[in-house]
């Protein structure tokens, strides 16, 4: 009698010895250290940036949360967490760019929020994100997506305002010298990335 085929592998192996179910995820079987190591190793703009490495995902979070933290120095461990976190299935998924996702359509939205609720859980967050913090922290990640373009990705800066908006909140002689970026190496950015976790976990 011939063998059934084998339902196709739905998990993936991580450095931490966790096996991560990809289509229903438990929070426990994620490691900060897994995400920190998946993340530093993710190109943002598909590796079209300038210097010797590649601007990761790991430092695009970073990034975000000391904007969340420098346009409202008030805002609370939780929040400042949830900014580090934002792009955190990314670990798993990549960093697809806007695009593509909209290409791909709702299912993988879908598969990403699913990702990141479990994520939010394993670290003591609400599953979702209240919808005025989410509306926040786009506005962060625009930022963001705004420096990364203008000084690493070659935007114009007329171009990367039409995309990003303009960088409302970071046009102080401050702001400006505070965050220029500089790409790291993985090893670096995964550590700057746990650094900035343990310090809000």
């Amino acid at each position: 009698m011939p063998r059934s085929p084998e339902a196709p592998r739905a998990w993936q192996r991580m450095l931490s010895g966790r096996r991560l179910d990809l289509l229903n995820p438990s929070p426990l079987d994620i490691e900060i250290e897994d995400i920190a190591h998946g993340l530093a190793r993710v190109a943002r703009w598909n590796g079209q940036t300038k210097g010797d490495h590649a601007f990761s995902v790991a430092q695009h979070c970073v990034l975000v949360e000391e904007i969340a933290r420098h346009l409202d120095p008030g805002l609370g461990r939780a929040e400042r967490l949830a900014a580090l976190l934002h792009d955190a299935p990314e670990y798993v998924v990549g960093d697809m760019i806007s695009p593509f996702k909209a290409a791909l359509g709702l299912d993988y939205k879908a598969f990403e929020k699913r990702l990141l609720a479990a994520i939010h859980i394993r670290f003591g967050l609400a599953p979702a994100t209240p919808a005025r913090l989410e509306v926040f922290l786009k506005k962060c990640d625009h930022l963001a997506a705004y420096l990364e373009a203008t000084q690493l990705a070659g935007f114009a800066v007329e171009e990367a305002e039409r995309f990003f908006g303009k960088p409302k909140g970071l046009e102080d002689e401050k702001a400006r010298h505070f965050f220029r970026l500089k790409p790291l190496a993985p090893n670096d950015a995964a550590a700057l990335y746990l650094k900035t976790f343990r310090k809000l976990a």
